[in-house]
């Protein structure tokens, strides 16, 4: 038996059921975002990349506000006792979340301030503040303000004539001090601005009228409060103060209860704009008794507040990278691996039926996944086309290809997840056209998401009719294949087909499927299948068999998966777990996960891949799926996991986790106190950026 089996009998381990095993879901996903903010302070990203992380960060906050804060709130009014494995409850979690996310608001502002714009200033972008107009640019702003802004503006005074205004989720708004009276005598002392959402945050000045240099802005922000007074005639302004608040946003839809889902989301959709507040930003040197007035206006208390030195909306700063063209600014560019054989004009279904074939996107074009429904669409062998829509864009070419299909006559069906969240608008209109070309169009099954990637086109040949599949880890949306690591598959391996065809047949029908032959499905097997595979290496490792384990994902959540992690540690098996965001495990806990390692990659592209290996004592297993091990893709979501069976096609991606768990780049190993260690490389190692390689490995 080896030693590390001996773990399973030491007295002073914990129960693994123990609390204390479990990191807690929302503050391990804070320290993702921690991760991301990261790559915003690293002087070997280019230097317009690190401003995009920054956004990436604030961005991520905002949604992680708006949903799993929201949550945590709901739970802990209706004083209701945690469900989650590390026991903490809600009003305890609130507590720490607000601790950990102040210290992260502060790291944005503080790297923003600091860092970006100093370095952007020295590159020629700059932030002008008002302190810093020259003549000629406070006279264009001034007309700026007079043509595009004052129209559009309605500055609120705040009497029993008129309340507190509904704020929208997210929109920039400003409190503002007043002096004087108006022309009725009226003076309530305060006032809301709310800025034009149609206006863009930030502001380029003419360089030809302003004396401004090719690659310098103003704030929207700035121009209001230069000018406020002007919103109010004959008043002064003592103070004017930028404000923000999150709003719950997630969407409630009874799913028993209605008749027609694509109307009841549709119908909820506004009020995402109105849900409860759940944070307030303000500026940093927004007077005391103003705040305590918002925090008051927004039910919210101390703990929701945060001020801020800065806008209060970082992620508009996205748009500088669109602004500004320097592309050295930026990461180079690069062109995804084509093969000849999969390229256009090429026989796609040919090439398929010589083999599978594998994609990992981006270093692989995304394009043959798209040509492979164009080329169905315009082939008159081609019956029916089946498949899955989870997120794809509002500008999709795979929804064109899939209205030309259904325009041709063709049967097409299509499953559409209206319940993507943030993504619900685009995904109506997408359902609505589909709809119009006469496709087919279900949403699923009532009270699972169908979270499965999958395509399905029947083709009749001399042999009769054959099923062309594709299974992917990702979405089918052109634009995130190029920023998403992603693995797609093309088979027309007969059993793989049939169980395809049953997955649509379970999704757009109704019954019962006897099983499935090579897939894998939740909500139904995945979960019990993956525990059971689990199980089996630590057997082989009790019986004093070589045993190992890889697995990749985006969130490793789930309680019984943990325990069993835990417990094939304990048995020996040697673990290896690249869990991108939220990771709920402790490793290298003394006698319950010594032999795990956990790693995290952060880098240039979102890892976003789920690959399982299983050494299976020589007789190894390799699935990719498109489900994360978390509660809601085993038990209410519809899942694809599927087997790599060619040879070739394995050792490639074995190759690709090697490379990953060999970065000491971009990679963070987390530690037992659910802290994470940035990986360096030793004195005498080379440095490995997983990315990087890959990307190399691609132009070569």
């Amino acid at each position: 038996m080896p030693e590390a089996a001996a773990n399973e009998d030491r007295p002073d381990t914990p129960p693994l059921e123990s609390p204390e095993l479990y990191i807690n879901r929302e503050l391990s996903l804070l320290e993702f975002n921690a991760r991301v903010l990261e790559q915003a302070k690293d002087p070997d990203v280019p230097l317009l990349e690190r401003l995009k992380f920054l956004c990436i960060s604030s961005t991520n906050l905002d949604e992680f506000f708006e949903v799993r804060v929201a949550g945590v709130v709901q739970k802990a009014e209706m004083g209701s006792a945690t469900t989650e494995a590390d026991n903490i409850a809600p009003g305890d979690l609130l507590q720490s979340i607000s601790r950990r996310a102040h210290a992260l608001v502060d790291d944005q502002y503080r790297t923003l301030n600091e860092e970006l714009i100093p370095e952007l200033e020295q590159a020629g972008i700059r932030f002008l503040r008002r302190s810093e107009w020259n003549e000629s640019q406070r006279r264009w702003l001034a007309e700026y303000f007079e043509e595009e802004l004052l129209p559009v503006i309605s500055p609120l005074g705040l009497d029993p004539a008129h309340p507190f205004p509904r704020i929208l989720n997210k929109s920039l708004n400003f409190i503002v001090s007043l002096e004087g009276k108006d022309a009725f005598g009226r003076n309530s002392g305060y006032a809301i601005v709310q800025a034009p959402r149609a206006l863009p945050r930030l502001i380029r000045l003419p360089p030809d009228k302003t004396d401004s240099g090719p690659h310098d802005f103003v704030f929207l922000s700035s121009v209001i409060h230069a000018h406020v007074e002007d919103l109010f005639p004959n008043m002064r302004a003592t103070g004017c103060y930028q404000f923000r608040v999150t709003r719950n946003s997630d969407l409630f839809v009874d799913e028993e209860e209605v008749d027609d889902l694509l109307r009841a989301v549709a119908g909820e959709l506004p009020s995402r704009r109105y849900g409860d507040a759940v944070r307030l930003e303000v500026a940093h040197n927004c007077p005391a008794h103003m705040t305590e007035y918002l925090l008051e206006r927004f039910m919210l208390d101390a703990d929701a507040l945060y001020q801020v030195d800065g806008p209060v909306n970082v992620n508009r700063l996205m748009a500088i990278l669109d602004l500004v063209d320097r592309p050295d600014l930026k990461y180079p560019p690069f062109t995804p691996r084509l093969p000849a054989a999969l390229g256009p004009g090429a026989d796609l279904f040919g090439e398929i039926r010589r083999g599978d074939v594998l994609l990992h996107h981006p270093f692989d074009a995304f394009l043959p996944v798209i040509e492979f429904v164009r080329r169905a669409a315009a082939d008159p062998k081609v019956l029916a086309i089946k498949q899955t829509l989870y997120r794809t864009g509002p500008d999709s070419a795979v929804v064109d290809a899939l209205v030309a299909a259904a325009e041709a006559g063709k049967e097409v069906t299509v499953v559409v997840e209206l319940r993507a969240r943030f993504d619900e608008a685009d995904n109506i209109a997408l359902a609505n056209r589909l709809q119009e070309a006469g496709a087919h169009v279900v949403y699923g099954v009532v009270g699972y998401k169908t979270h499965a990637k999958m395509t399905l086109i029947v083709r009749r040949e001399n042999e009769g009719l054959r099923h062309y599949v594709h299974l992917g880890t990702g979405n089918y949306h052109p634009k995130t294949a190029r920023l998403y690591t992603d693995y797609g598959l093309f088979t027309c391996d007969d059993v793989v087909g049939n169980d395809v065809h049953e997955l649509f047949l379970q999704l757009t029908s109704l019954g019962k499927i006897s099983g499935l032959e090579k897939l894998i499905d939740a909500p139904f097997q995945l979960h019990k299948t993956m525990l059971a595979k689990i199980g089996r290496e630590a057997e082989h490792a009790r019986a004093g068999r070589p045993a190992r384990l890889i697995a990749k994902m985006n969130a490793l959540v789930e309680p019984q998966t943990i325990r069993a992690l835990y417990a094939a540690s304990q048995a020996g098996v040697e673990i290896d777990l690249i869990v991108r965001g939220i990771c709920c495990l402790r490793p290298g806990v003394p006698g319950v996960s010594d032999n795990i390692r956990v790693r995290s990659i952060v880098g240039r592209f979102l890892e976003h891949t789920r690959v399982f290996y299983f050494a299976n004592d020589g007789d190894a297993e390799l699935y990719l799926s498109s489900a994360d091990w978390m509660d809601r893709n085993f038990f209410r979501r519809v899942e694809t996991c599927f087997p790599v069976e060619d040879e070739s096609l394995r050792a490639r991606v074995l190759r690709d986790l090697d490379t990953y768990l060999a970065d000491n780049c971009q990679a963070w190993e987390l530690q037992s106190d659910g802290t994470y260690r940035h990986c360096r490389p030793g004195p005498d190692e080379a440095p490995t950026a997983a990315q990087a390689a890959l990307l190399r490995a691609a132009a070569e």
